[in-house]
């Protein structure tokens, strides 16, 4: 263990081979009966969780650096978060803000507002996950400005639904025998200094030229109704944009009266050490779009816009279950301890967790690069340095290895390792994190 401080270390507790007993017998059961359509990494089968811990069903404990996929920002059943559900659950569980009203769909509103990276007012819409705050976004962006056309960008993750798969480029399989999708959309590349575009030496310059092409060739500027980025490419490879590009994208949206929607669904929520990822490169959006770990595991997507875009009417759009008063009070209790402490949190160890990583392209073959904000960091495999050479073998076998020894982790883009702990995540967390990395790293290039 290293030497730094351990406060509210934990470390992982296996105590079966995996899967032990009663997760294979459930895993046999999701064989028969469950959709084979979601993809596992490794057969983890949970039973319950706190804070940074996951304990399945054979009473093995792991240390998560997952957190359901960036979902349970404030740790697993934080005790305010299931206090606010506990209290609203046995006042109101439904009435559907679609055709009623509540207090919790304004206080939360309220709380959003103060957050956003735009100037107000502000006006929210709620629906249910990720993809429906898309959807919602989508259609708004078309109604505000009678225009058609989006764009988005090359191994973006925006969701799966129609529309929001229409603007998802991450994996074929996401897409295939799907078409035909809404149409409308083109696709342009995000910049990725670490595998430039065509090898140039500057990727905002590269990026925006492949922009420039398309308004001269196909998709005329006053015809495009939005532009949607995430600050941070999330399932793509969590790639940082230079700062430049980013606000470079603000300026053409300004120039030809497109609007900007940030899709914060995962980079969002205090992820990177700012409430919105977009902060760190000084830009406003017109729309953003909010899910995963905005209300601690409960489901809730969030549609935040300018008041003066927001102009619809009604019957335009709406979810009966979107905006569910035990959702919101997730979400209040959620907001409240991350402006608290957990933004902060997520910064500081975040930039901890970073530093002790810095070091591996040096020390380990394999590893091309660390990269990442806040609590939002991956590490990209290679077999090949030099040339960067995408391994994505290697990343799905360290993904396994980690597994076994008791860390939660997943992959994104093709051959990177993303690190998303819980927003509680404590230094001693991330000692024992990089530990199990580090040994599973130097077991695969033979080291002992």
């Amino acid at each position: 263990m290293t030497a730094t401080s351990t406060a509210n270390q934990f470390t992982p507790k296996i105590r079966t081979a995996l899967p032990g007993p009663n997760a294979r017998r459930v895993l046999a059961g999701d064989q028969a009966l469950i959709s084979p359509s979601y993809t596992r990494s490794y057969p983890l089968v949970a039973k319950r969780g706190h804070g940074m811990v996951v304990e399945d069903v054979d009473g093995n404990e792991f240390l998560d650096f997952s957190a359901g996929i960036a979902v349970c920002s404030t740790g697993h059943c934080h005790p305010d978060v299931v206090a606010a559900i506990e209290r609203q659950s046995r006042e109101l569980l439904h009435m559907s803000g679609t055709d009623f009203y509540y207090p919790q769909l304004v206080e939360v509103a309220e709380t959003l507002s103060r957050t956003a990276p735009m100037p107000g007012p502000h006006r929210v819409y709620y629906g249910n996950s990720g993809a429906e705050a898309m959807e919602a976004a989508l259609k708004l962006a078309r109604y505000h400005t009678q225009r058609q056309f989006f764009i988005a960008f090359y191994n973006c993750f925006h969701g799966r639904t129609f529309g929001a798969l229409s603007l998802t480029s991450s994996k074929t399989a996401q897409r295939e025998r799907f078409a035909p999708l809404v149409p409308g959309v083109f696709h342009i590349p995000y910049p990725d200094e670490f595998h430039p575009l065509h090898g140039a030496a500057d990727v905002t310059a590269a990026c925006l030229e492949d922009l420039d092409r398309l308004f001269h060739t196909t998709t005329p500027a006053n015809e495009v109704a939005a532009i949607v980025l995430e600050p941070v490419q999330g399932e793509g490879g969590y790639i940082v944009p230079p700062a430049e590009f980013v606000r470079e994208i603000r300026r053409i949206c300004d120039r030809h009266g497109i609007l900007l929607i940030a899709d914060e669904v995962q980079s969002g929520c205090g992820r990177t050490g700012k409430m919105w990822a977009i902060e760190h490169h000084g830009v406003a959006p017109d729309i953003l779009t909010s899910a995963k770990g905005v209300a601690s595991g409960m489901p809730l997507g969030v549609t935040l816009a300018r008041a003066g875009i927001m102009d619809w009417k009604p019957g335009a759009h709406a979810s009966t279950f979107g905006g569910n008063p035990v959702c919101l009070a997730a979400a209040q209790a959620t907001l409240q301890l991350l402006e608290s402490s957990l933004i902060r949190n997520a910064a500081e160890v975040g930039a901890y967790l970073k530093g002790k990583m810095q070091s591996w392209p040096e020390r380990f073959p394999m590893v091309g690069q660390v990269r990442g904000l806040g609590l939002m960091l991956a590490f990209e495999l290679v077999s090949d340095r030099r040339l960067r050479t995408r391994d994505a073998a290697m990343r799905d076998r360290l993904v396994q290895a980690a597994f076994e020894k008791g860390l939660l982790v997943l992959g994104c883009g093709p051959n990177s390792i993303r690190l998303m702990p819980p927003l509680v995540c404590s230094r001693g967390d991330a000692d024992v994190a990089v530990d199990i990395l580090e040994s599973c790293l130097a077991a695969a290039a033979g080291k002992p």
